[in-house]
């Protein structure tokens, strides 16, 4: 989906070097979950069940265009 390539593309572009190697971790971890699932965390549609994901999940959305 292309609007899930462009959150998570806000995350490498601009939180990526700086975030810590558990949050990478975390990220990777985004990156093997699939796409209809990620939408649906994304667009509040669905509980995340991991703190860890749902943290970076916000994080992501609270990022500026």
């Amino acid at each position: 989906m292309r609007e899930l390539d462009q959150l998570m593309l806000r995350y490498l572009d601009r939180e990526w070097v700086t975030d810590s190697e558990a949050g990478r971790a975390v990220f990777l971890q985004l990156l093997d979950t699939e796409d209809d699932k990620l939408w649906r965390w994304f667009m509040g549609y669905e509980a995340i069940p991991d703190v860890d994901i749902a943290s970076l999940i916000q994080r992501i959305r609270d990022l500026p265009p």
